[in-house]
């Protein structure tokens, strides 16, 4: 089963330095039947205004991944650890017993990003972070893994959650196909372009919860950049 969620429809928020919608229940957006879906938690389209962002603020016990899309933010953490991910890269934080963090867009320009929350599956741990450049080029016709707590996943980044975050690009007419394990999940959404998901069409910013669906065949209508969380 799909179910669309339309990005129109979704819930949100306009805080002037930061347009938010929100896939999930977040913050005062409250939705009982979308609280998560399976160790998903939290997808949010974020755009952030350019010289503004998130000031220092503390997580525990969640993976945090930030797909950026346009733009670029920059980290710190009280870790020690700064660094700057642009457009198409991604970096992942490993909430773990505690981390104070911001996230800034230091840029001239709106920054535009997914900022994905997983379930660990253990809670605890050392907390850290990590960021990697994923040229769209590597992923042209297929999905690759750009975060994953599947040791198979080498070039990714690693998670503490036996799930997967996936990206493809995708040329008009093109396909692309990944095959959920037994009893998965999955929710996809194309950051850019008009695809179908085994028949349903998906316009950009759309979300899709894929439950029941062994096989997934994605068929780009255009020019595509498509996000896909595999979740148990």
């Amino acid at each position: 089963m799909i179910e669309r969620r339309p990005f129109a429809a979704l819930g949100g928020a306009d805080h002037g330095w930061l347009k938010a919608k929100h896939h999930f229940s977040f913050a005062d957006y409250y939705e009982p039947s979308r609280m998560n879906f399976g160790a998903l938690r939290v997808w949010n389209d974020d755009e952030i205004a350019p010289g503004t962002g998130f000031p220092p603020h503390p997580h525990s016990d969640m993976e945090i991944i930030t797909y950026v899309r346009k733009g670029a933010v920059t980290h710190k953490d009280s870790l020690g650890n700064e660094g700057r991910t642009e457009a198409g890269d991604v970096q992942v934080m490993s909430a773990g017993t505690g981390i104070r963090h911001a996230e800034y867009n230091l840029e001239g320009e709106t920054t535009t990003l997914f900022q994905i929350w997983i379930m660990p599956d253990r809670r605890g741990g050392a907390p850290s972070w990590g960021a990697k450049p994923f040229p769209k080029s590597d992923r042209s016709g297929r999905f690759v893994a750009l975060a994953s707590g599947f040791p198979e996943d080498k070039d990714a980044l690693p998670i503490r959650t036996n799930s997967r975050v996936l990206g493809a690009t995708l040329k008009a007419g093109e396909q692309a196909e990944y095959r959920l394990g037994e009893g998965r999940s999955a929710y996809l959404v194309p950051a850019t372009g008009a695809i179908e998901v085994n028949g349903v069409r998906l316009d950009a910013r759309d979300g899709a919860a894929i439950t029941g669906e062994s096989n997934l065949r994605v068929t780009a209508l255009e020019d595509a950049e498509v996000v896909l969380v595999d979740a148990a």
